[in-house]
């Protein structure tokens, strides 16, 4: 039989632990600057070369470089004395408190982008966006055009040379939108590549990680068995589903819509993986949303100007060209309370043509590509 003492013990524990597990809570994400180029409010994100900047990390010195296992850093080199600080960094933080390096990378170009760019942003926008392609290429869960394989493959190249010549801490875990135009890349980008053995790529098919979801026939995604049909090798998230459960003809996701969206897949990766370094690879637009929550929403707005609705990371907005990667270095808290998130806008209703907008007028260079494709079928 229990003393009144234990009884009463028990009792406070189990009330201690209602109060904790009914105490509500966020993570609050901040990208901590000082680190990298992309960093500074002086860096040209239009021009900016990560393969020409060391991934844009900059020369500096740490705390953490004071010593090291051998008594000297004379010998290390950028990316490894990043790495100890990092690591120092999670070493000395509070409780609830932990530091992760994101390299965010944009798919190579796929072939919406090039349609887009035929037939200009106004009229892909309103009606051949909602086509699943013209009569020389289908663009609906795009593919990456020959270019965008290029832009891959060079930046494979380029990761092998940082794990050789900068023993650059590879990623730990992989993330991928399902989208074919990011799988394509993931897959471009790190087979093959000198990984941890115990961190090969394998890399998980998130959901959430899209790009904007709008009527864009490029943003719905292929079934999950055509998925695991290309990628063998790749897994998938847990309640992934067959079909693609949110692209809608009609409807387009707000901007507020979208950066909850990029919080909830955060949430999800920084509560379920200690990985400190972690690859994802995604869109121009939901970058842009995870960065800082800002997006061009021409769609919507029918002009060229930034949507704010929630901060996610609190980077500078720094857009990415197709197969840019951006490194990021994230602190993550969880805090006590509500989260003071601005309240999510429905979607919206799509805007249309009616009838297809005048073509464009081909140039010299569109003529000779045509010819020489010509020659090429002949």
């Amino acid at each position: 039989m229990l003393s009144s003492t234990t009884s009463y013990g028990l009792l406070f524990f189990g009330l201690f632990m209602s109060t904790v597990l009914a105490t509500p809570s966020y993570i609050k994400y901040e990208s901590v600057s000082g680190y990298f180029l992309q960093d500074l409010d002086s860096t040209n994100d239009t021009t900016f070369n990560f393969m020409t900047t060391n991934f844009g990390l900059r020369n500096r010195t740490y705390t953490s470089s004071s010593s090291s296992t051998d008594g000297t850093t004379e010998n290390q080199t950028q990316w490894e004395r990043f790495a100890k600080h990092v690591w120092q960094l999670n070493e000395e933080s509070d409780y609830g408190v932990e530091y992760k390096v994101l390299f965010i990378g944009r798919h190579g170009e796929g072939y919406h982008n090039t349609a887009e760019s035929y037939y200009g942003t106004p009229a892909w926008n309103c009606y051949y966006s909602q086509m699943d392609g013209n009569d020389t290429i289908t663009w609906a869960d795009a593919q990456l055009t020959p270019k965008g394989i290029a832009q891959a493959q060079a930046v494979n190249a380029f990761w092998a040379k940082q794990i050789t010549e900068q023993s650059i801490p590879t990623p730990q875990k992989f993330y991928t939108s399902p989208l074919s135009r990011c799988c394509a890349t993931a897959a471009l980008t790190f087979t093959g590549l000198t990984l941890q053995a115990s961190q090969p790529f394998i890399p998980q098919v998130k959901e959430l990680l899209r790009e904007w979801i709008s009527g864009h026939t490029c943003d719905r995604r292929s079934n999950m068995s055509y998925i695991a049909a290309n990628y063998p090798t790749f897994t998938f998230e847990e309640g992934f589903q067959e079909v693609d459960p949110l692209w809608n003809a009609t409807f387009v996701e707000t901007t507020s819509a979208q950066n909850e969206r990029s919080r909830s897949v955060l949430d999800d990766i920084f509560m379920n993986d200690p990985s400190t370094y972690i690859s994802i690879t995604t869109h121009s637009g939901e970058a842009a949303s995870i960065l800082s929550g800002l997006f061009t929403v021409e769609l919507l707005l029918c002009e060229d100007e930034f949507a704010d609705s929630g901060v996610v990371l609190g980077h500078r907005p720094f857009s990415l060209s197709t197969g840019a990667v951006i490194p990021i270095l994230v602190r993550a808290e969880t805090v006590t309370g509500r989260p003071p998130f601005p309240t999510r806008q429905p979607w919206t209703v799509i805007s249309t043509c009616a009838t297809p907008p005048p073509s464009p007028t081909p140039t010299t260079d569109d003529i000779e590509r045509s010819a020489a494709r010509m020659m090429r079928i002949q």
